[in-house]
């Protein structure tokens, strides 16, 4: 093959077209449509939250959960989990679960336009799982495995709960973690009635303090995170306040948007 344009020119190996990997053909058990906008959104809100080289490898992907006029995304890595559900106006048959290698993940929400109400055909079988939009298929095969209960993992008896600003809080977490170091991302935030402060510090003896007014007026807690598990929620919420549920010091917190139940975000707090 020679390719030419002015001055340049390229001569290029090619291969047989009949060595090219084919496709198994599948058998597709569901199929239902969604529009590009509220599939971007599916995976926009989890998919941080994906494992990338773990030695679980049904981790090393998103959970796609079609249950009647629900389509739910779930994403772990051990530490933390993002769940989204959307409602489905396509009928499905029985409940359907299929873990979505990660690099698909990655390639579908670049692919898909930002805000279009262009219909996403979604095709799903065993093994394999199809995306038809704009004169593109995507197709892949699917993780085999089992992914863990999500619904166990979501605390439901926190009883600390307080609303902030998600700007101010993002902004205020990466102050702090300015003094963290790449293999320490621990932060402590100190819930206390009216205020949230946020501290880190490091092995140079150097500390920073973030204080934040809020309306809680429960019994004071100090708990651990990876700042970084925090940072990449409030990165990819798009609401003003994001509301916490805490239980104890050992417990997971809850992170959700205020009035809605489509979005959880759980993580586990670490030792500082």
């Amino acid at each position: 093959l020679t390719v030419s344009s002015g001055r340049s020119r390229f001569k290029l190996q090619t291969m047989a077209a009949d060595e090219y990997p084919a496709i198994a053909a599948a058998e597709y058990t569901a199929d239902f449509v969604l529009a590009a906008a509220t599939l971007k959104h599916l995976l926009a809100m989890v998919h941080y939250a994906m494992a990338a080289q773990d030695i679980r490898y049904y981790l090393n992907g998103m959970l796609l959960v079609v249950d009647g006029p629900t389509v739910r995304a779930v994403a772990t890595d051990g530490h933390r989990l993002a769940m989204c559900e959307v409602g489905n106006d396509s009928a499905v048959g029985s409940r359907i679960e299929a873990i979505i290698p990660r690099k698909t993940i990655h390639e579908l929400a670049r692919l898909l336009p930002e805000s279009s109400e262009e219909p996403v055909r979604v095709q799903m079988a065993a093994s394999q799982v199809r995306f038809s939009f704009g004169g593109i298929d995507v197709i892949s095969k699917l993780v085999e495995g089992k992914f863990p209960d999500y619904t166990k993992v979501i605390p439901a008896g926190n009883t600390r709960r307080f609303t902030v600003g998600r700007e101010l809080l993002a902004a205020a977490l990466q102050r702090a973690a300015i003094l963290t170091t790449d293999k320490f991302k621990g932060v402590r935030m100190v819930v206390a009635p009216g205020s949230l402060k946020i501290n880190s510090t490091n092995s140079d003896q150097e500390d920073a303090q973030e204080e934040l007014e809020i309306e809680f007026s429960g019994d004071a807690l100090d708990i651990g995170f990876n700042v970084t598990y925090l940072l990449d929620v409030l990165a990819n919420l798009k609401c003003e306040q994001v509301a916490f549920a805490l239980g104890d010091a050992l417990g997971s917190a809850l992170v959700t948007m205020p009035d809605s139940e489509q979005f959880k975000y759980v993580v586990m707090p670490m030792r500082i």
